[in-house]
């Protein structure tokens, strides 16, 4: 697949994971790093590509008084509004897509990671990763580090069910990282699936070249 001659690989997998951790491996590796999540933040700041239109569509009411959108106000009015919620990522989503190849497409690596936890959910997975990997992990491990993050159980055991269950996740995913034990058995995991990325990476540019000289 491959967008601007770059390897994509997309990174997800349910809260409490380690999906952070994992990509800050991959950057020590040498992929280019891009948080979806933190994209989608950007976008909403002014002068971000959806800022306008959301502002638009749910009024000056969600703004603070120095003219940013109040992400916990916007929140409090989509969270049990489904259409409103709707409205929001369909504005949203395909601001996040275009600033997302944007950021591929200027990067100087020749893989890149993109960390989204609705990856699957929002389509990214089938129109622009070259392979999902998927984090899992255990769920009396994943509600501990939860706790640990300060959500109460009742809260922790709330986000978890509200997500993709691990047997859906995993029956996207091209590769699946175990993150229940210590964090050497992580490493190792992720430094086998970066050289047999590597690997395709290379191929995939060699076949282009290839073309591009036929």
């Amino acid at each position: 697949m491959a967008y601007a001659g770059k390897y994509i690989i997309g990174v997800t997998g349910p809260i409490g994971a380690g999906k952070s951790t994992v990509l800050r491996i991959l950057r020590e590796l040498g992929a280019e790093v891009i948080d979806a999540d933190q994209v989608a933040r950007e976008v909403m700041e002014p002068g971000g590509r959806a800022y306008e239109k959301v502002v638009r569509a749910f009024g000056p009411d969600i703004l603070t008084s120095d003219g940013r959108i109040d992400r916990q106000r916007l929140a409090q009015v989509v969270f049990n509004d489904p259409e409103a919620l709707r409205r929001l990522e369909a504005i949203v989503h395909p601001a996040v897509f275009e600033e997302i190849k944007q950021r591929i497409a200027q990067s100087p690596r020749p893989i890149v990671a993109l960390e989204a936890i609705k990856l699957l959910e929002a389509g990214l997975s089938i129109t622009i990763c070259d392979e999902v990997w998927v984090i899992i992990v255990d769920k009396d491990v994943q509600l501990e580090r939860l706790r640990e993050r300060g959500m109460s159980e009742e809260d922790a055991r709330r986000r978890m069910a509200a997500q993709l269950s691990p047997e859906e996740y995993i029956r996207h995913a091209d590769v699946v990282i175990d993150n229940s034990r210590d964090l050497a058995h992580l490493r190792a995991q992720v430094e086998r699936a970066w050289q047999r990325a590597l690997q395709r990476a290379r191929q995939m540019q060699e076949e282009h070249r290839t073309e591009e000289t036929s």
